[in-house]
């Protein structure tokens, strides 16, 4: 999966891309606006960071590319690549227990803190992505 070169977009299905890991400088997207709200990313091979309506929703060390971003309230749907392993934190509810899929494969199951935070590493070969699906238990 190739970077997502406009660093935000709309796709046709309803979903979110976003990101680009080749890049050396972190560059940033705001005032994008998306069903109703509006979202703001910085990207750069470091750090990946989606913010929506000011408040924190993705980030990933080092930097990702993420497609097809679809969140509702009880589960989380991407695909996310990058130059090689990966950590992702959703900002997701409080102290809700909540199962990871990769690849379709179950992953566990994992707690978010007192702020809502969840995170995962993903091992990712250069340039390989994964499906990720995070489901509320």
């Amino acid at each position: 999966m190739a970077a997502v070169k406009e660093l935000l977009r709309a796709e046709n299905d309803g979903t979110l891309s976003f990101g680009d890991y080749t890049l050396a400088a972190k560059t940033k997207k705001d005032n994008f606006e998306f069903e109703g709200d509006i979202y703001k990313v910085k990207t750069f091979a470091e750090i990946t960071k989606l913010e929506k309506n000011g408040m924190f929703v993705y980030e990933s060390v080092p930097g990702s590319a993420v497609e097809n971003f679809r969140e509702t309230g009880t589960e989380v749907e991407f695909t996310v690549s990058a130059e090689g392993d990966v950590q992702f934190t959703l900002e997701l509810e409080p102290e809700s227990e909540y199962e990871v899929f990769i690849s379709g494969e179950s992953a566990g199951k994992m707690n978010t803190n007192l702020s809502g935070k969840l995170s995962v590493s993903v091992e990712l070969a250069a340039d390989q992505n994964v499906q990720v699906k995070i489901v509320k238990c």
